[in-house]
């Protein structure tokens, strides 16, 4: 493993912006979505397949603020 020191970390520019309204939005419904969607795999009406699908249709629909890392 290599191990590298950051002598100086100061300098180190960190960006962080507030989620839009519309951003809060999306993210709700992708989670209410989710949820749902669950809900429906759970209870046999989706197969897995099914439910990989329309989790992949829906992080393209509601672009929650993660989406980068859960696809």
């Amino acid at each position: 493993m290599k191990v590298t020191k950051l002598d100086d970390v100061d300098s180190i520019q960190y960006k962080s912006e507030k989620p839009t309204e519309s951003a809060l939005k999306n993210e709700h419904d992708y989670l209410a979505a989710e949820k749902l969607t669950k809900k429906l795999l759970e209870n046999g009406l989706i197969t897995q397949t099914e439910f990989e699908k329309i989790m992949a249709k829906n992080r393209e629909t509601f672009t929650p603020l993660l989406a980068e890392i859960m696809s």
